[in-house]
């Protein structure tokens, strides 16, 4: 049994891993239909970040190129870090996603990695990739 496993069911959490679905003190956090709506909401999500920054690579001029003047090299320059700085953000939310679709995997998704409560649906249509619930993450920004 694997560690993750062993402390949600510590916590009274019963991960039936076979029909995929959590349960927190008796009740279901996620079923089978929801994992499965929540793993596709993922996938969408991560394909349309690879989409994005292959469209945004070919628009993009390298930066230092010797053509053109002072203002258009300093133009593709700064186009060229902004790039750099959205290619970081989105390479972050792949590893949240990624994380997200092992959770599923692991049976361990809709609940949250502070408190071990059950996440809201509603957070999890909004943001699938969360490892916390809303209060947990109002608390750390706290």
């Amino acid at each position: 049994m694997s560690a993750a496993r062993r402390k949600l069911l510590h916590m009274g959490v019963e991960c039936d891993v076979k029909r995929k679905r959590l349960r927190f003190s008796g009740e279901n956090i996620v079923n089978a239909a929801d994992l499965q709506h929540y793993r596709r909401l993922l996938l969408a999500k991560r394909d349309e970040l690879s989409a994005t920054r292959d469209e945004a690579a070919a628009l993009v001029p390298p930066a230092g190129d010797s053509e053109g003047d002072l203002m258009d090299r300093a133009s593709a320059d700064t186009e060229a870090e902004l790039q750099v700085r959205v290619h970081q953000s989105d390479a972050h939310l792949v590893r949240a996603i990624d994380e997200s679709l092992a959770r599923i995997r692991r049976g361990t998704f809709g609940v949250c990695e502070s408190c071990q409560q059950p996440i809201s649906k509603a957070r999890l249509e909004a943001v699938p990739w969360t490892r916390l619930c809303r209060e947990c993450k109002e608390r750390q920004h706290a």
